[in-house]
């Protein structure tokens, strides 16, 4: 009996330290962390179809009236971890990243056609990059 005693209080002990363990352990690490982050690219015209690769359905290999890619028309949610992502539509793309803050930064570069840094709403507002015969719709600094 004092064997089974002993046994059942080493095995209770056990379970008291692994629970310490385990509520010590905080929070998961910052980059695992997803974070809401809106897509806003109503001000777009004509309206067309974006995507974010990875993340969204493409827009390059399906039928533009039956596919699931997400329209310019209407803002989108998505949950995004820590990383660099790149958005993009048929005519216009660029690079951004969202921080271990889960908030977004991309290039002054863009600052005319894209806006949010530090925020967790990004707004696209230019439609082209170069279009055919005509002028990009920012200036190039």
């Amino acid at each position: 009996m004092p064997r089974i005693s002993l046994l059942l209080t080493l095995c209770a002990f056990l379970t008291v330290a692994a629970v310490a363990v385990i509520s010590e352990a905080g929070p998961p690490p910052a980059y695992t962390k997803e974070h809401t982050i809106t897509i806003d690219a109503t001000l777009l015209h004509p309206p067309s179809w974006w995507y974010v690769p990875g993340v969204t359905p493409l827009i390059w290999s399906m039928d533009p009236e039956n596919t699931e890619a997400y329209r310019t028309s209407t803002a989108r949610e998505l949950k995004l971890k820590p990383g660099s992502y790149r958005f993009g539509t048929f005519t216009f793309d660029f690079p951004f990243t969202v921080n271990l803050d889960g908030v977004l930064e991309f290039s002054t570069a863009l600052d005319q056609c894209v806006s949010g840094r530090g925020s967790q709403k990004l707004t696209i507002t230019c439609s082209r990059t170069q279009p055919y015969g005509g002028q990009p719709e920012y200036s190039v600094k």
